[in-house]
């Protein structure tokens, strides 16, 4: 029996925006210098990409992956305490930045991020005029933000409903 090579050839299936966008997240995180979140976020407006951002510290300052952590121990909107490194600035907060230096209006954009911005982000965001987030994940403490972006009319929308896990320091 003679097997063309068209028969073993598999389909390409071509992402959707979201997808795509998502996927550009990802590999925006690479570049994250903290392994407790490393996380990446892409601002798009009109299926352009206006700018990137990642986890790490501000310029100039040691990053996690130098030095270590700094753990500090945070109370959630919930009563919980929880562990967060305080080092880094998030993907999103230097996305905005990233805009701001280079002059980007982010209004009306969507943004792609690895989980639910904390509140902190989801503020400045709210601020920026961001339209739409989407999410891969949930954020342990992101009901929050949720609730801020449900009030303001900014649709979030989230690729797997299950909550990000971090790993243990």
């Amino acid at each position: 029996m003679k097997i063309s090579k068209k028969s073993l050839e598999v389909k390409h299936v071509r992402p959707s925006w979201d997808e795509y966008f998502l996927e550009l997240a990802d590999a925006v995180s690479k570049r994250a210098t903290c392994d407790r979140g490393r996380s990446g976020c892409v601002i798009v407006k009109d299926k352009r990409i206006l700018v990137t951002g990642y986890v790490g510290s501000p310029a100039g300052l040691p990053h996690c992956d130098e030095v270590g952590h700094e753990i500090k121990k945070t109370i959630d909107g919930d009563g919980s305490v929880s562990d967060h490194c305080v080092r880094t600035v998030h993907a999103e907060q230097n996305a905005i930045c990233q805009a701001a230096k280079l002059g980007v209006s982010v209004d009306r954009a969507t943004v792609y991020c690895r989980m639910t911005p904390c509140r902190t982000c989801a503020m400045l965001l709210i601020n920026c005029g961001i339209k739409k987030v989407y999410c891969e994940r949930k954020y342990q403490t992101g009901k929050e933000s949720e609730d801020m972006f449900k009030k303001v009319g900014i649709e979030i929308v989230y690729k797997f409903n299950e909550i990000q896990k971090y790993p243990k320091k």
